[in-house]
């Protein structure tokens, strides 16, 4: 606890010393400094060994075009891209198992020294914030994420410095998804330059170099949008709570190391479980419509489901708190505050008929 009192105390004089300089400097931007480079563990949470054939095996995927275009025809959405999306997304499955896209399973294990499942939660749970303040995509988010986990499998890095590699990671995927990313100077200001401009770049540089210049990669994000409007097949209108659940859960998995191991389509998928789960606990949370076009029966899921579930009702990683409070706002449907069941029902791991 007194780590945890610590960090937040220094978090708190960085805000403090921020809002001082902005008031000083008008021209200056209202940007939130922060600084981590004393990550502490903040529990002594046991780490699941995790072995390697995790990710080895591929679910079978049919194509499922006709699911497709009789959705297509009845919302008219020309974003679902009928002629062609079965395709797109054959080719996005098989580029999420190829091993030079995959972070290892076991890093923090085999790989890290100084480094902990509860400073990489801390750290993604920080940069979510830093996300809101900038504006930027989830899907920047996400890939920030990706390439953390990936660096993090092939290169030894230092607690002090796990700051700096998570705002050059988020640089990068600002680069390669807003169409007008921050500044280099932005993400040092926001560690309350606790890093240099020249630190973010040769940062930068090292992860590139480390991730051998592979950048593009989908995320769990790449696979929501699909499987959310297959979820929705028939509605009359689109469910925006739905979405905005599933979005809530997906950021939630980002918290919690144990995901690292799934594909990105399997966590998606089990976050539209767990999100049909949610707002109707008595009827089975999967489809064959969903089984066809994401490949997983509810049994492949149920690991995935049951981490982000705890996650959900906060009995992993209850210590971070920058995913809930974001989808408490309003603009969110405030889903951080929906309730769901304690427990899911073993029935519905079972192969559904619907």
């Amino acid at each position: 606890m007194a780590d945890q009192e610590n960090f937040v105390r220094v978090t708190r004089l960085a805000k403090k010393r921020a809002a001082e300089a902005m008031v000083q400097h008008l021209q200056q931007p209202n940007k939130k400094r922060v600084v981590l480079s004393e990550i502490q563990d903040l529990f002594n949470v046991g780490v699941n060994q995790i072995e390697d054939k995790v990710f080895a095996s591929e679910p079978l995927r049919p194509k499922c075009k006709q699911i497709i275009k009789r959705r297509v025809k009845s919302s008219d959405d020309p974003q679902m891209c009928s002629a062609y999306a079965s395709d797109i997304y054959d080719y996005l499955h098989q580029m999420e198992i190829e091993k030079k896209r995959r972070p290892l399973p076991d890093y923090l294990e085999k790989v890290q020294k100084d480094v902990s499942a509860n400073m990489r939660g801390i750290l993604v749970d920080w940069l979510v914030e830093v996300a809101e303040e900038y504006k930027l995509l989830s899907d920047t988010l996400y890939l920030a994420v990706s390439y953390i986990d990936r660096f993090l499998s092939v290169s030894v890095i230092p607690r002090r410095r796990l700051q700096l590699l998570g705002v050059s990671s988020m640089l990068i995927a600002a680069k390669y998804e807003e169409i007008k990313p921050p500044n280099v100077e932005d993400f040092a200001y926001i560690t309350d330059n606790t890093f240099t401009k020249k630190d973010v770049v040769n940062m930068e540089a090292s992860v590139i170099q480390s991730l051998k210049f592979e950048m593009g990669n989908p995320t769990t994000k790449t696979f929501l949008g699909r499987f959310s409007r297959i979820a929705q097949e028939g509605y009359e209108n689109v469910d925006l709570q739905l979405e905005f659940l599933s979005y809530y859960l997906a950021e939630l998995s980002l918290l919690d190391y144990n995901c690292v191991k799934f594909l990105p389509s399997l966590v998606a998928a089990a976050v539209i479980f767990l999100s049909r789960f949610t707002l109707q606990p008595k009827s089975h949370p999967w489809s064959l419509a969903l089984q066809r076009c994401s490949g997983y029966r509810p049994v492949d899921l149920k690991e995935c489901v049951l981490i982000i579930h705890d996650l959900q009702l906060s009995r992993r990683r209850s210590n971070l708190s920058a995913v809930r409070d974001k989808y408490k706002l309003h603009k969110f449907k405030c889903v951080a505050t929906l309730s769901s069941p304690l427990e899911i029902p073993d029935s519905f791991f079972e192969d559904t008929r619907q």
